[in-house]
C-alpha cells in the first residue's frame, strides 16, 4: 500500500497563522510536529508519495527529512486542478512500477485514535484489493453543517455507498445524525491504481488523457518530479467526489470512529485542543480575566483579555485576528479583501522560509530594510544581483563564505562586508552550525522580485 498525500491546500480559513506560501499543513497546529508530518507518522514505516505545488516543494522535502522519512516521490503540480487530477498523476506514477493499492489522504487532518484508524485501513485494503473504490465515512459526533455526508447501506464493516450529499442545513444535519445511516465525508480514499484509472477513463476521459501526457513528459529535478505544465494546464479541474465517486458503481464505505477532524477553521481547532477549566484553549503568552470558551494564540506578544466569550484571538508578527467563534468560516472573506488590496499578509509571514534557511524582516522604512538571515549548515544562497538596492552583511554567529564581485571572503562573528548596487554576490554556510547574519538593505526599491539569479543549487535560476 502506498500513501498518496495531497498537500496542495492554501488554508485560507486559518489566516493569519496560515498563509498561501506557508499553509496550515506545514504548521504545528495541534502537536509539536506539523500536520503533514503527523499524517505521515501515523502511517508507520512507509514511503509516501506527496503531491504538492511548486511553491511548497522545499517545505515538503524539508519536513519529511526532519522526521527521517524518505518519500516514494514528490510530484509537483504546475497549476491547481483539484483532487481528481492530482490523484490521477499519482496513480499513473505508481502504475509505472506496479499496480499497488493507494491510500489517498489530505495532509491536514487530525486523527488522534491511531489504532482505530489503522484498523479501518485493514478493512479498506481488503475491499480495495477486490477492485472497489473505498471511501472512509466518519461516524458523526454532532450535527455538523460544514461537512458533506455519505449515506450507506447495511451494517457490515465495508458497506455500499447509497449517495453522497452536499453540506446540509442545521435541520437536515440533525436528521442525518439521528438516523444512523449518514456519515461525514472525510475526503480519504483507498483503491488500486488501475481501479481508479479505469473509472476515470469511463467518467472523465479527457482528464486521463491530459494527465497521461503530463506524466509522460515529466522530468526529474533534484528530489522532485515535474509533470509537463502545458499538458496539465489542459486538464479539467474537478474533485474526486464529483468526477468519480458520485458516478461509479464500485464505491464502498468503511466507517471510521477515530476522533477525526479536518481542522478547517479556528473553531474546529479549538474543539480538538486541550482546554483549561473555563473552556479556553491557550497557546503562547496569554493572561485572562472572566474569559470563557475562547481560543487565544500569541506568537510573541502578551495578549490580555477581559470578559471575552466564545472568541478567537490570533496574533502573528504582522497581523491580529479577532473573531466570534460562530463566524470563523468567514475569515476567508477577510483574506479575499486583503488579496484585492494586494496586501502581502495573505501570502507570507514576516519570517519567510527558503530551501537554504529563513529570513525575518525585523524593521523597514523609507529606502531601508533590516533582515535577520539564518543559513543552514552546508546551504548556499543563489549567485545573484540587484538593480535597485545595496546590502550590508554583519555576521552575528557562525561562519559566512561570501562572494562579493570578484572577491571571495570568509567572515566570522562581528565581521562584515558591503555589497554595492549591481554587484554579483552570494552567501554560503561552510560550517557545521547555523549561520546568522543581519542584512541592511538600502535603495529605491526593496521588493523580493528585484533578484536576478545566475546560479542556484535549488534550480531557481
Amino acid at each position: 500500500m502506498i500513501p498518496i498525500i495531497l498537500s496542495g491546500g492554501s488554508g485560507t480559513r486559518m489566516w493569519p497563522y496560515s498563509r498561501s506560501m506557508y499553509p496550515k499543513q506545514f504548521l504545528p497546529l495541534v502537536e509539536d510536529n506539523s500536520m503533514l508530518q503527523e499524517t505521515v507518522l501515523r502511517l508507520g514505516d512507509v514511503e509516501p508519495l506527496v503531491v504538492c505545488n511548486e511553491d511548497h516543494r522545499f517545505m515538503v522535502a524539508e519536513q519529511l527529512r526532519s522526521i527521517e522519512v524518505t518519500p516514494h516521490s514528490i510530484l509537483l503540480e504546475p497549476v491547481a486542478r483539484n483532487t481528481a487530477p492530482a490523484i490521477v498523476l499519482a496513480a499513473l506514477r505508481v502504475l509505472e512500477q506496479g499496480d499497488d493499492v493507494l491510500l489517498v489522504l489530505p495532509a491536514d487532518h487530525v486523527i488522534p485514535d491511531t489504532n482505530a484508524f489503522q484498523a479501518a485501513l485493514l478493512v479498506a485494503e481488503k475491499e480495495a484489493a477486490k477492485g472497489s473504490l473505498v471511501t472512509f465515512g466518519v461516524v458523526p459526533s454532532y450535527a455538523e453543517t460544514g461537512y458533506g455526508y455519505i449515506r450507506s447501506e447495511g451494517n457490515s464493516p465495508a458497506r455500499p455507498v447509497a449517495e453522497f450529499l452536499e453540506k446540509p442545513n442545521a435541520e437536515k444535519a440533525l436528521a442525518y445524525v439521528n438516523s444512523g445511516d449518514y456519515f461525514w465525508n472525510s475526503g480519504m480514499f483507498m483503491f488500486k491504481a488501475s481501479s481508479y484509472l479505469k473509472e476515470i477513463e469511463k467518467h472523465a476521459p479527457e482528464m486521463l488523457e491530459a494527465c497521461k501526457k503530463a506524466v509522460s513528459a515529466a522530468k526529474e529535478d533534484l528530489d522532485f518530479i515535474r509533470v509537463d505544465k502545458e499538458a496539465f494546464e489542459k486538464c479539467p479541474s474537478n474533485s474526486i467526489d464529483y468526477a468519480v465517486m458520485e458516478k461509479t458503481d464500485l464505491a464502498v464505505m468503511v466507517p471510521l470512529d477515530a476522533g477525526w477532524n479536518d481542522v478547517g477553521s479556528w473553531a474546529s481547532l479549538w474543539s480538538v485542543c486541550e482546554k483549561d477549566g473555563y473552556g479556553n484553549a491557550i497557546k503562547g503568552d496569554v493572561i485572562m480575566e472572566e474569559t470563557n470558551n475562547c481560543y487565544i494564540q500569541s506568537e510573541g506578544k502578551l495578549i490580555a483579555t477581559v470578559g471575552l466569550q466564545d472568541t478567537i484571538v490570533v496574533q502573528t508578527d504582522d497581523s491580529i485576528l479577532v473573531a466570534s467563534k460562530d463566524k470563523v468560516q468567514d475569515v476567508k472573506l477577510i483574506v479575499n479583501k486583503l488579496k484585492k488590496l494586494d496586501r502581502p499578509e495573505t501570502q507570507l509571514h514576516r519570517k519567510v522560509y527558503r530551501p537554504w534557511g529563513n529570513y525575518d524582516s525585523i524593521d523597514c522604512g523609507e529606502r531601508f530594510q533590516v533582515k535577520r538571515i539564518v543559513v543552514k549548515p552546508g546551504a548556499k544562497l543563489s549567485l545573484q544581483m540587484h538593480h535597485h538596492r545595496a546590502e550590508h552583511w554583519v555576521v552575528v554567529s557562525g561562519t559566512a563564505e561570501v562572494t562579493n564581485g570578484d572577491k571571495t571572503l570568509l567572515l566570522k562573528e562581528n565581521e562584515s562586508t558591503y555589497i554595492p548596487l549591481g554587484v554579483i554576490h552570494s552567501l554560503a554556510n561552510p560550517g557545521t552550525i547555523p549561520l546568522e547574519i543581519i542584512e541592511i538593505q538600502s535603495g529605491s526599491y526593496l521588493g523580493e522580485d528585484d533578484i536576478v539569479r545566475f546560479e542556484d543549487v535549488y534550480g531557481r535560476a
